[in-house]
C-alpha cells in the first residue's frame, strides 16, 4: 500500500535516507557519522517543513512494515527547505551553519523528486515502481505538472527504469561532487 507518511514513520525512514546520503558520500555523514546522522535524520522528518519532513513523503508499506519512501518538493520550495534544520542542528548540539546539501537540484517548474529509497528486505518487489508510479499524487497536490529527478550517471539501471516510466534526459548537473543526468516527466 502507498500512503502518505506520517511522523510515527520516523525510525523507519531514517535509515532509507541514510543509504542515500552514504551513497551520496556526503561530508556531512563522514564528518559526525552514522548515528548523529541518523538523529539529524529523524529529527527532521518530524519537523514540518525540512526537505525530509514526513509532509513531503510518500511511503509503501508491507505486511505493516515501511518498504520504502519517495521524497520531494516543488522548486519553488528549495529555497527553504533545509531551513528547519539549523535549529535541528542547534538541538543536537551540532555547528547550525553546516549543511547537509549545498548544491540547487531543482529546475523550474517541477516537482522534484529528491530521494526514493527502498528497504534492503523489500528490493525486486517493485516497491520502487509503485513509488514512481504514485508520485503525480504528491506532485499534483504541491500545484506541478512535471516530475523531475537526479540519475547519478554511475546508476545505469535507475536511468533505465526512469526512461521505461516515461522520464527524460533534460540536463546534465553535478550535486555533492557527482555527475548526474536531470530527468523529467510531463504528468
Amino acid at each position: 500500500m502507498i500512503r502518505y507518511a506520517e511522523k510515527k514513520d520516523a525510525q523507519a525512514i531514517a535509515p532509507l535516507i541514510l543509504v542515500i546520503l552514504k551513497d551520496m558520500e556526503l561530508p556531512f555523514v563522514a564528518r559526525y557519522g552514522e548515528e548523529k546522522t541518523l538523529a539529524v535524520l529523524e529529527a527532521g522528518i518530524v519537523t514540518e517543513s525540512y526537505r525530509y519532513s514526513y509532509r513531503r513523503a510518500l511511503v509503501s508499506e508491507i505486511d505493516g512494515q515501511v518498504a520504502g519512501v519517495a521524497f520531494g518538493y516543488s522548486d519553488k520550495e528549495e529555497p527553504q527547505i533545509d531551513e528547519p534544520l539549523k535549529a535541528i542542528l542547534q538541538q543536537l548540539e551540532i555547528d547550525p551553519e553546516e549543511k547537509l546539501f549545498t548544491d540547487p537540484e531543482t529546475l523550474p517548474g517541477e516537482w522534484y523528486l529528491d530521494t526514493i529509497s527502498v528497504s534492503p528486505a523489500f528490493r525486486g518487489h517493485g516497491v520502487g515502481t509503485a513509488l514512481l508510479e504514485a508520485l503525480p499524487q504528491i506532485a499534483l497536490r504541491d500545484g506541478e505538472q512535471v516530475i523531475g529527478l537526479s540519475v547519478d550517471r554511475q546508476n545505469p539501471g535507475a536511468k533505465r527504469l526512469y526512461s521505461r516510466m516515461g522520464y527524460e534526459v533534460v540536463a546534465e548537473t553535478v550535486i555533492s561532487g557527482h555527475d548526474y543526468e536531470h530527468m523529467q516527466r510531463r504528468i
